[in-house]
């Protein structure tokens, strides 16, 4: 005989928790990467803290291509967090996808943005 205990779990959602999860992890894994990096940077330069020493930390190609993959693993980081926030929280389907089409849009603005900056177009 056959026994079930408690009701029968119905599975709703995206089903992205690993992948989700582990995103997360490597894209925060990232960001404090380049933030202690970053920070190296500035403890151990010489002279005032200003225009001319952060400009002088972002002039090398490397740094920008870092600073923008680290912009590119926030974004994404984010995306995945509001993502969950919308579904989670919001029930109405009309509103979640208002809401993580606004996200979407706010979201490449920003990257455009960061492009603009870290490549003065």
């Amino acid at each position: 005989m056959s026994v079930n205990y408690g009701s029968k779990r119905i599975v709703v959602g995206a089903h992205y928790g690993l992948r989700d999860w582990l995103s997360q992890r490597i894209t925060g894994a990232l960001m404090a990467l380049f933030t202690i990096i970053l920070l190296a940077q500035l403890v151990f330069s010489r002279g005032p803290i200003g225009y001319d020493l952060w400009a002088g930390i972002f002039a090398a190609q490397w740094m920008k291509v870092l600073t923008f993959s680290v912009i590119v693993a926030l974004l994404y980081h984010v995306w995945v967090g509001m993502r969950d926030v919308w579904m989670d929280y919001v029930q109405p389907v009309a509103i979640r996808l208002v809401l993580q089409v606004f996200t979407i849009v706010w979201l490449v603005g920003c990257a455009g943005w960061a492009i603009q900056v870290l490549w003065k177009i």
